[in-house]
């Protein structure tokens, strides 16, 4: 989905039309603490996009305005409107898809391999993006590959309201000219290893033997050589449930008060075991802890339970006790303030089915 966030507030508020829109938390004027969630694309015309500090967002909005650029319409997370509608959304593909992989709440893979050819394939595709489009309002971007390698670097290839089918053939020359971090894997740490090559694009990585790229990445550079060429074989996965339920809090202002930080991490314990099960679940057996320090080292800690837990007082037991050690030398040896906490369980259980 096209910047599915921010599309939706746009949608369902007319006179917001044409706005840049950012989603995600409160600026307050330039002093917020969290991220951006969604830009729209007036707003990244700004430089704002996902993931950036929601002071930085502001400070961009702000220089836009000053410029005499339209305003920038800062709006909070509706995660449970979005959930409905990308509900929606992934039923629309399911008429027209056999098999259906939910990756997020605003992307999937579909498989149309049962088709006998690839105009069949490209013309289901456009019923897709016109069902979508009729039903919720809503443009999306489709790559038509393959493979998932490329059909997700292709759906990302033309947006907003693209659609790219790159066929077996042309694989490797489509991907050629793209830049070494569109390459699924390839982080910030992957790519000044390459750049420091002189490798920037992912024709200079066709050119790598596999020897080559086993000499930088080890085992993975093996799979990154067959990448390069189009080539995966990943099939669909047709259950999509949650891998974990977490939350996190970004402090209004950096803190080693450990009596408030152990308050807020007790409310959010009591939030992620109630989403934990509305979402179908009835116990955790890990437990992860994320801090953040003020010059924003992020560390995460966990610890697996020795049976399944419920209960809310013993993950509150529990992220006490991962939490703990940095108010002292054993994890903060600086004494930083911290920016930001949170916590999350993985390995869930699901609630039995009744025969």
């Amino acid at each position: 989905m096209d910047a599915f966030f921010a599309a939706i507030e746009e949608r369902d508020n007319p006179r917001w039309h044409g706005m840049p829109i950012v989603v995600g938390s409160d600026p307050r004027e330039g002093r917020g603490r969290g991220v951006v969630s969604t830009a729209n694309y007036p707003a990244r015309k700004y430089g704002i996009r996902s993931a950036l500090p929601i002071r930085t967002a502001w400070r961009l909005a702000r220089e836009a305005a000053a410029r005499g650029e339209p305003e920038t319409l800062f709006l909070p997370v509706n995660g449970r409107r979005y959930g409905e509608i990308s509900e929606r959304i992934m039923g629309i593909i399911g008429k027209h898809a056999e098999t259906v992989e939910q990756a997020s709440v605003d992307e999937s893979y579909f498989d149309l391999s049962h088709l006998k050819s690839w105009r069949s394939a490209e013309a289901v595709c456009r019923a897709v993006k016109r069902d979508i489009l009729l039903g919720e309002g809503l443009t999306c971007s489709i790559g038509l590959g393959a493979n998932k390698l490329i059909a997700k670097i292709a759906s990302d290839f033309r947006k907003p309201d693209g659609f790219t089918v790159v066929r077996p053939r042309a694989a490797m020359r489509f991907l050629a000219p793209l830049d070494v971090r569109r390459m699924p894997g390839i982080g910030p740490k992957a790519e000044l290893v390459l750049k420091q090559e002189g490798l920037a694009t992912i024709g200079d990585l066709q050119r790598l033997t596999e020897a080559d790229l086993w000499r930088m990445f080890g085992e993975w550079g093996l799979e990154l050589y067959e990448q390069v060429r189009g080539r995966g074989a990943e099939a669909l996965s047709v259950e999509w449930t949650p891998r974990s339920v977490g939350e996190q809090e970004t402090f209004d202002v950096d803190t080693l008060d450990s009596r408030f930080v152990g308050e807020r991490l007790a409310v959010m314990c009591s939030s992620v075991i109630a989403r934990m099960r509305r979402e179908g679940f009835i116990a955790y057996r890990r437990v992860v802890l994320t801090v953040r320090f003020s010059d924003f080292r992020t560390v995460t800690r966990s610890h697996m339970l020795p049976t399944a837990a419920r209960a809310v007082n013993t993950l509150k037991t529990e992220a006490l006790r991962l939490l703990l050690p940095f108010f002292d030398r054993r994890e903060n040896v600086r004494r930083l303030p911290l920016r930001l906490v949170g916590i999350r369980v993985e390995e869930l259980r699901e609630k039995p089915q009744r025969s």
